[in-house]
């Protein structure tokens, strides 16, 4: 399998898999991540301040306070770079990939 060997990139699975980002020191852990169709990603804030994940032109968590948390579920593959509302310089990306047949 031409994936095996890369870290941090969900390979094809039974089901459906969540994936946990944490915000923490005004950044998104990590930073980029991979995951398939039906997968869901769960935001989990850790800072004093609020903060979002706000695809750009798309999907938007709505602010998530401190110790809060915000899921989304990915239901087709693509790219999605994604900021936060209130902080901007924070950036992350999600990579949606279409789940294959062995």
């Amino acid at each position: 399998m031409a994936l095996a060997g890369l870290p941090g990139i969900l390979r094809a699975h039974d089901g459906t898999h969540e994936v946990t980002v944490r915000i923490e020191r005004f950044a998104f852990d990590p930073p980029e991540i991979e995951l398939l169709v039906g997968d869901s990603v769960t935001w989990i804030n850790g800072d004093v301040a609020p903060h979002t994940a706000t695809a750009l032109g798309g999907w938007d968590t709505g602010s998530i306070e401190q110790d809060g948390q915000s899921r989304i579920t990915f239901d087709s593959p693509g790219e999605h770079h994604y900021i936060c509302g209130f902080h901007p310089h924070m950036k992350g990306t999600v990579v949606v990939r279409a789940k294959t047949d062995g």
